[in-house]
């Protein structure tokens, strides 16, 4: 299934809906019209936002599958909304936490080339993160504010996982019972104030700490069963345009730490809940930083669109004001 968190143009109030064929369906109106249509109250134990829902995702994705599968046999045209009409925000606009590894071997190798370094033998061993904000997720088709203080913005062309239920101490061979779904992900850099930051090894902390982008969907992992290949990886196709031009041209299975591994790293001595964000990390030549701004026409601009695409889980579009 494929979940999302919206408003309407008009009514602020956040909704909880999954997308069926080309329709969007809010679930709460979907389960009160069960009720109301078929006297059947099953469905109206569902919580009204997806993060709630995620907390007890054992109980409710079945009922949200049992959901789908009941109006799909009914009349919609009194259920369904035009997507275009809809403010689309990220999938968990409020995550408790957001953690971004750094897992693809062709971007950790491009980056510290640049810097001078070598590869680190210990990143072959430990998956690595660090907290990014929280409080500025944006979705789909949200404008982003060009950050103060930089002359250097990039895109980071990523993908995530969302914790359903939650847990410490996961290991990796467990890790599917707490992979809620996964969703496109934009972790915008300054590369500028970056630079400044990262020779006091803290992080690159200002430098990602104003905006990312998530969305359009939590695409849950019954709707990916057929992308694994033989070596067990998901093989879905990533691209970035930027004003229409592709930029980056990437596939996920060149992770080389699996979520597993990741959820395993993150869950360790602490509990991760549910409606984190556990992002991959760039992929291969996903950014202008690893491509270089004389190849790619420049850093981002005001009034540019970048747009990112992973193959199944949408498209994750932003124009920078």
């Amino acid at each position: 299934m494929k979940f999302l968190t919206y408003t309407e143009q008009r009514d602020t109030n956040q909704k909880f809906g999954f997308k069926i064929q080309n329709h969007i369906i809010n679930v709460n109106l979907a389960a009160k019209w069960v009720n109301e249509d078929q006297n059947d109250n099953t469905f109206l134990s569902i919580p009204g936002d997806l993060k709630s829902a995620l907390a007890e995702w054992d109980k409710f994705f079945p009922l949200l599958q049992e959901l789908e599968k009941t109006i799909s046999n009914g009349n919609l045209n009194s259920l369904v909304q035009n997507e275009s009409e809809l403010v689309i925000l990220p999938p968990i606009p409020d995550p408790p936490a957001f953690r971004d590894f750094y897992a693809f071997e062709q971007h950790v190798r491009a980056a510290r080339k640049l810097r001078g370094l070598e590869m680190h033998p210990d990143w072959f061993k430990l998956p690595i993160f660090y907290f990014s904000n929280p409080n500025c997720c944006y979705g789909h088709g949200a404008a982003i504010s060009y950050p103060s203080n930089t002359d250097e913005l990039d895109f980071e062309l990523e993908f995530s996982v969302i914790i359903a239920n939650g847990g410490s101490d996961i290991k990796s061979k467990e890790a599917d019972k707490v992979i809620g779904g996964y969703t496109i992900l934009n972790d915008w850099s300054s590369r500028d104030l970056q630079r400044q930051e990262m020779p006091l090894s803290l992080g690159p902390a200002k430098g990602k700490d104003f905006a990312s982008s998530f969305g359009p969907y939590m695409v849950t992992p019954d709707e990916l069963e057929d992308a694994w290949d033989d070596d067990h990886k998901l093989h879905l196709r990533m691209t970035c345009h930027v004003n229409g031009k592709l930029i980056s041209d990437g596939n996920t299975n060149d992770l080389y730490h699996s979520f597993g591994d990741m959820i395993e790293r993150a869950s360790m001595n602490t509990k991760l809940l549910p409606g984190e964000y556990i992002g991959s990390g760039t992929v291969g030549t996903g950014c202008i930083l690893e491509l270089r701004p004389e190849n790619t026409g420049g850093w981002i601009q005001k009034g540019d669109l970048v747009t990112l695409e992973v193959e199944r889980l949408g498209i994750l579009e932003n124009k920078i004001v």
